[in-house]
């Protein structure tokens, strides 16, 4: 699964993905980015 880095500006492959639940309900995918290691999130079912 590819997360968007802030640091990197541009996708990467997620490294350590979790699965989690956010505040509201909804699923999403939290782990960090393989080059920087700054933490990468996606919404949506993993």
């Amino acid at each position: 699964m590819q997360a968007y880095c802030m640091k990197c500006r541009k996708k990467v492959e997620i490294s350590n993905p979790k699965s989690i639940t956010m505040k509201n309900g909804r699923p999403a995918t939290q782990g960090t980015c393989p080059k920087c290691n700054t933490k990468v999130f996606r919404i949506g079912k993993s």
